[in-house]
């Protein structure tokens, strides 16, 4: 349990002490500094502390953001602070020079968060009071201004993400909070919410893989069910404050989980109807696709989140392009964010059939990834941001170069061309050999893609475009196993193709959020055990030219099921455990 330790004369009529029990806190008073120091010495140091002014008034919720957050050490609203265990002795010793400084007078909570040496985290209050009155009048007023504020109206509208999607904003927010409220009322986790999205979604591509036209509807339908579950659980965490590790992680996965798992569905119910049409290759080119955009995205962001001088005349027309509210809502559509493109999937499945699902999916998202990639090499052009040693680190992660680029990096040191044209030579060099038809040249690629992405790293990732370097690698690898599948030309290649580059994505998936949590990257054994992207490439190569068919069918598959065994036990292993801070997605939405 946490504690709340009282500074100060209690105030008749007060309902704090009573608000802090409502919010799960333990309450202790003090009457001056030198027994607010003895009280929270004596508080265990794993558990959270406060500290309130007894002359505190304001809203349960503004004692709710302040207090009781997870993501923050320490946090602040007036007359409240708050210290987590790793926040406890910065609390302490401000408490210290407070009491060494004024003996045993009362203490001005405010004035203790000022002495602290450590950031503080001042969440917004908005229309929310949060006051420490100096006398009776002012004390009414503050209690007149509560009065005046619905705390749960406010609490409800801060649960939905302040930016979101057209779709989202306005066909599923309006009542998703209120199942949101209704969970926390029931004391659903969001994390309990995120797996029935998942579920629902699992059991929405099982209705589309039956092939049959109901089985289709069904499938639509659920989907939509899915996505609402999938907006709630983000809204739940908002609502309670639940916000965890592990939820973000789940958040993450599972949607790229239920989405590839929908086009998987897709592809067997195409298989088994009336026209046993085989769309493996469509389904497999969207989550490739898809991953790719995604891809852009992480790279795009973690290259210039900390950069200096990140400034240009494209971002400046962006910034003015949002001002005007019609461009907003047209500009956030055109990208197929994740609401937009479920409510394509889910209409489409149920009106159409598979192969025209994945035709408009395709070309939407071809032309989502244009006009974001376009804009974002147009930014990158335009300013002169200076990146920073971390950038270039997270960027080398995400591009996942395995022991033979590293070896490639390490021996040929001399200077070869800036990292971004290196690794699009490569990937040209490989694209040619795939479509060449002679049976050994992707061989022959592959291997001068691997010395390519060894030249690519082995300098910083610091040019105007090297944040394009990972999605080239992405789209390399996962386009090599589509294009040998493909011309396999044996039943059950592609769907095997498939699971191997779920399996693949998913360890790519996983890089990004480690680091976005700055957990770091995957170890390096579980990087070098699974080859890195260029091994990787050049070991499907080598199996497509000295395998039949069928035998690279298998090859696919027993590779698939090696890299996914791998990833997903240290990955489950690794965020299950982990102490990397509490954090929740409040990005573009995916």
């Amino acid at each position: 349990m946490s504690t709340a330790i009282v500074t100060g004369p209690p105030v008749p009529g007060s309902s704090l002490e009573s608000d802090l029990r409502a919010l799960g806190f333990e309450v202790r008073a003090a009457s001056d500094t030198a027994e607010t120091e003895a009280l929270l010495t004596a508080v265990p140091a794993d558990r959270r502390v406060a500290v309130v002014d007894a002359r505190f008034v304001g809203h349960v919720h503004a004692l709710r953001l302040g207090l009781t957050d997870p993501r923050f050490p320490l946090a602040a609203i007036p007359g409240a602070v708050t210290a987590q265990p790793a926040g406890r002795p910065a609390l302490s010793q401000a408490l210290a020079r407070e009491a060494s400084a004024g003996g045993s007078t009362d203490l001005a909570v405010d004035n203790l968060v000022t002495a602290m040496d450590a950031d503080v985290h001042r969440p917004e209050l908005g229309s929310l009071v949060a006051a420490v009155p100096a006398d009776p009048q002012a004390r009414n007023e503050a209690r007149q201004a509560v009065a005046a504020v619905d705390d749960e109206a406010v609490r409800l509208k801060s649960a939905v993400k302040s930016r979101d999607g057209f779709f989202t904003t306005f066909f599923i927010s309006p009542y998703s909070r209120y199942l949101a409220r209704w969970c926390a009322r029931r004391g659903l986790t969001p994390n309990q919410v995120t797996t029935a999205s998942l579920l629902t979604a699992l059991i929405a591509a099982g209705c589309a893989a039956t092939g049959t036209r109901i089985g289709f509807v069904a499938a639509g339908a659920l989907l939509i069910c899915s996505f609402v579950l999938d907006c709630t659980d983000g809204q739940l965490a908002r609502y309670s404050l639940q916000y965890s590790t592990l939820g973000a992680w789940l958040d993450a996965t599972f949607d790229r989980a239920k989405e590839y798992a929908y086009y998987a569905g897709l592809a067997l119910g195409a298989a088994r109807g009336g026209g046993h049409d085989d769309v493996w290759a469509l389904a497999l080119g969207a989550m490739i696709l898809q991953t790719c955009r995604h891809v852009v995205d992480f790279s795009f962001n973690e290259a210039n989140h900390d950069a200096t001088a990140n400034t240009s005349p494209t971002a400046a027309l962006s910034g003015r392009l949002d001002s005007v509210g019609w461009t907003v809502w047209v500009r956030r559509m055109i990208v197929l964010p994740i609401g937009e493109r479920w409510a394509l999937i889910a209409v489409l499945t149920a009106a159409t059939t598979p192969r025209i699902t994945f035709y408009v999916l395709l070309a939407g998202c071809a032309f989502a990834a244009t006009y974001t990639t376009a804009g974002r090499v147009l930014r990158s052009l335009t300013r002169k941001a200076k990146r920073t040693d971390r950038a270039a680190k997270a960027l080398a992660d995400l591009a996942d170069n395995g022991p033979l680029a590293g070896f490639v990096s390490r021996a040929l040191r001399a200077p070869f061309g800036s990292p971004f044209p290196v690794a699009l030579a490569g990937v040209a060099v490989l694209t040619a050999c795939l479509l060449s038809g002679v049976t050994w040249a992707p061989v022959a690629g592959a291997v001068a893609y691997a010395l390519a992405s060894g030249r690519a790293l082995a300098r910083p990732l610091k040019g105007a475009l090297d944040w394009l370097v990972p999605p080239l690698f992405r789209a390399a690898e996962y386009g090599t196993v589509l294009v040998l599948a493909s011309k396999a030309g044996v039943n059950g290649a592609l769907p095997a193709a498939f699971g191997l580059v779920a399996a693949v994505a998913y360890h790519h998936y996983d890089t990004v959020y480690r680091i976005r949590g700055d957990a770091g990257a995957p170890p390096a054994w579980l990087v070098r055990a699974i080859g890195g992207q260029e091994g990787r490439t050049l070991l499907v190569t080598v199996l497509a030219a000295v395998l039949t068919a069928a035998q690279f069918k298998v090859a696919l598959t027993v590779l698939a099921v090696a890299v996914a065994g791998l990833v997903l036990v240290e990955s489950i292993r690794f965020w299950v455990s982990a102490g990397a801070p509490a954090v929740h997605d409040e990005g573009e939405p995916a």
